[in-house]
Parts: C-alpha cells; structure tokens; sequence
C-alpha cells in the first residue's frame, strides 16, 4: 500500500532494497517533511547506508530554526529492533562521522519519538 502514496517514488529505490526498514523509512520521512506544525524540513534526500543494510534521511530544518542550515541525519528505526553501540558506530561510519544524528524511534501506533545521538562525550547544551 505505500506504493500509492504521493511520497512513495522518493523513497522507493531504498524502500525496496530493505523492505524491513521500509515502514520506519515511510514515517520518518513524512513526518520530517511533511508535518504542518512542527518539521516542514528542506532539502531532504534518501541515503541508502549499504553496510548497515537500511536507508537514512539527510536534510535541513525550516529556516526559523536555530540550526537551519545544518546538514541534519536521522536514521529510522522500529522500537521492536535491537540496537547496539556496534550499530550505532557503523551508522556514524556511514554517514562520515557526522557530529550528531537523529534516531528516530517509529512504534506500531506510527508515533515517532527523536534521540539525539553525538559521536563521543559532548557536553550538554544550557
């Protein structure tokens, strides 16, 4: 069925590939880009993460974001998968050792929950 969406040939080359992810791939890409009070996210592309076998997001939040022109990662997940520290290292690997990435946690009501993962000790924001 996601085949019909509007959203769908953005995602399909990836959604394919890992049909496993494809379900948190779908959500998180929709939500990012397409929520009306919240993300509206720019520029978002698919990548495909071979070595960790499932698709993430890159892009950039609205312009009224303090961040705006960061290039973002989020790498979809279901909450009934296992992550390890091995996994997350690979992904961080992947994407070139980005500072930061989004972890988005998709559940099976579709509610999304982000964590905000940084490569080593960082200290918090104020």
């Amino acid at each position: 069925m996601l085949e019909i969406h509007p959203s769908y040939p953005a995602l399909a080359s990836v959604a394919e590939k890992y049909p496993t992810h494809q379900g948190s791939l779908f959500q998180t890409y929709n939500d990012i880009l397409l929520g009306k009070t919240t993300q509206q996210w720019r520029d978002v592309q698919v990548i495909d993460l071979g070595q960790c076998k499932r698709g993430a997001l890159q892009g950039r939040r609205p312009r009224t974001a303090a961040d705006a022109d960061s290039l973002l990662h989020i790498v979809p997940c279901s909450l009934a998968e296992s992550i390890s520290l091995a996994w997350i290292q690979d992904v961080f690997a992947a994407l070139v050792n980005p500072p930061s990435i989004y972890l988005a946690v998709v559940s099976d009501d579709s509610s999304i929950v982000y964590y905000k993962l940084s490569s080593g000790i960082v200290k918090p924001s104020i």
